[in-house]
This record gives structure tokens, C-alpha cells and sequence, in this order.
């Protein structure tokens, strides 16, 4: 009587489905699966550099004669110049004007 038994199971379905709601499992379990599709994505490309880096690590042990391939420089991207907003300044306040006099 362990974890493997049906009645076991059955109960934790259950509490799922009370704390999460029936609307929110299908959603959770697209997320969940989205995530490991990109979680073994990455694992491969983890793979794939440590196989390209092993393989750069020994194809610098060439012997003294040959010349070893052309490393390209790396690429800089341009400067990001910051950009000011174009706003109209406002008016320049005026000074106040005297009222007219009046002549009688």
C-alpha cells in the first residue's frame, strides 16, 4: 500500500481538481508542455556546442606545419544612440502687460 495504489491517485485528481478548477487544468497542461519542448530543445543545443567545442579543442592540436582554419573577427553591433523625444517647448511666458488706462 504505496504510492502505487489506484485509490492514491484518485485523491490527488481530485484535490487538482478542487484547487485549480476544471477551466484552468487544459491550460495548465499546454503550459506545462510547452515548457518541456523548449526545455529538451535546449538540452540538444547544450549538446551541440559541447560536441562543436570538444571538436575545436582538438583540431587545436594540429601539428606545427599546418595553418589552423580562419577565424573570423566577431561582429559588433553599431553604437545605439539614445533618442530624444521631439516636444515642442512650450511658449515663452510673456511678461505681464500693464493694463490700458483709461482717458476721461
Amino acid at each position: 500500500m504505496g504510492w502505487e495504489s489506484p485509490s492514491h491517485w484518485v485523491i490527488i485528481a481530485l484535490v487538482v481538481l478542487v484547487l485549480f478548477g476544471y477551466k484552468k487544468l487544459p491550460e495548465m497542461s499546454r503550459s506545462v508542455g510547452r515548457s518541456l519542448r523548449i526545455f529538451k530543445t535546449e538540452m540538444k543545443g547544450m549538446g551541440k556546442d559541447d560536441e562543436a567545442r570538444d571538436s575545436a579543442e582538438a583540431g587545436a592540436g594540429q601539428p606545427a606545419g599546418t595553418a589552423p582554419a580562419a577565424v573570423e573577427p566577431p561582429v559588433t553591433p553599431p553604437p545605439v544612440v539614445p533618442m530624444t523625444p521631439t516636444q515642442e517647448l512650450p511658449p515663452a511666458a510673456e511678461e505681464p502687460r500693464p493694463a490700458p488706462q483709461q482717458r476721461s
